[in-house]
């Protein structure tokens, strides 16, 4: 395998996490810049670039010790001419041409996918996902992401929006506004910020109490972190509420494996930190609505790699296509 190293970069909204990687998946340095979203994102690709040189430049290293570089980017991306569809917190207009904007910032083979498709793939390659070629990856963040691989390969769809499983439909009727201008999405309860909605709901109907209701009152505010927590004394609230998220996450993962029929998934984002407390409710539930052989196939598994899944998955992206281009390629 070639010693150049290949860049994996995951752009949010607020920051950006940028690292050197060897063609094999060890990550070699890693750092964090702000996104600048000002004028239009103008200024995203160019400080990655400027950024990365600096980095090569501390390090003692030439430029063409890199290969290329992956990113992964909050949206829907068509792969095959690297422009991202739409954003939300990043100031670009829609249809904007990002792996053209990051091949001429950097020099460098560049491409792109979106952000929780990136997280899958490198839970596939170096994560809680390895070694599976069939597998979804779910990541429980402020929303909810996903990215389905068959085969190895990224399922992209018709416009790149295939793998939105935070906005599968799991309250018909009567569910909470989703960001995405639909009600009763995935995301408004199993997202961090629909853990917290729901428990807010509950606290503030009259009679609540407990450990919960308790911390609301000291801090006049609550966490997805503060519903598991309490959850763990045993503290009726915060069960209730963990058990109705774990019910509408069981379900929609078991219809996602009786369609695909993967290996595993993977459970991410920050919720995912959560561990066994969420992981168990969630498998019962599955294992409640799943078709038996699927059941009985596909495992459920915590992330593993944290927030090195999106640099990772990024890095795996650039590699991929760099080996599939060797031949025309000196690398």
């Amino acid at each position: 395998m070639s010693k150049k190293w290949i860049v994996g970069v995951d752009l949010g909204g607020t920051t950006t996490k940028i690292a050197f990687i060897t063609m094999d998946g060890d990550i070699i340095h890693k750092w964090e810049i702000p996104t600048d979203n000002s004028d239009e994102g103008q200024y995203i690709t160019s400080n990655i670039a400027k950024s990365i040189e600096e980095k090569l430049l501390g390090l003692n290293h030439p430029k063409d010790m890199l290969a290329g570089v992956g990113m992964g980017a909050p949206g829907p991306v068509d792969y095959d001419t690297g422009v991202i569809l739409n954003t939300v917190n990043l100031g670009w207009k829609d249809n904007f041409p990002l792996k053209d904007s990051l091949e001429k910032a950097t020099s460098l083979p560049a491409a792109v996918e979106n952000d929780a498709n990136c997280a899958a793939l490198g839970e596939m390659w170096k994560g809680a996902g390895s070694g599976a070629k069939n597998l979804v990856c779910v990541t429980l963040g402020t929303g909810v992401g996903g990215g389905v691989i068959s085969n190895g390969n990224i399922v992209q769809g018709v416009n790149g929006a295939a793998g939105e499983i935070g906005h599968i439909t799991a309250i018909p009727f009567g569910g909470a506004p989703c960001n995405c201008g639909k009600t009763g999405c995935l995301e408004t309860v199993a997202s961090a910020t629909g853990i917290v909605r729901l428990a807010l709901e509950e606290i503030q109907k009259d009679g609540a109490k407990g450990p919960l209701a308790d911390v609301y009152v000291k801090n006049g505010k609550i966490t997805a972190k503060d519903v598991f927590d309490t959850a763990r004394t045993d503290d009726k609230l915060a069960l209730s509420i963990l058990q109705e998220v774990c019910i509408h996450l069981g379900l929609a993962l078991a219809n996602i494996a009786n369609l695909l029929n993967p290996e595993k998934i993977v459970l991410g984002g920050g919720v995912s930190k959560a561990g066994e407390i969420l992981l168990e409710p969630v498998m019962e539930n599955f294992r409640r609505f799943a078709f038996t052989p699927v059941r009985n196939s596909t495992k459920l598994a915590i992330a593993n790699l944290g927030n090195d899944a999106g640099v990772l998955g990024a890095a795996w992206l650039i590699r991929n296509k760099l080996e599939n281009e060797k031949d025309t390629l000196n690398i």
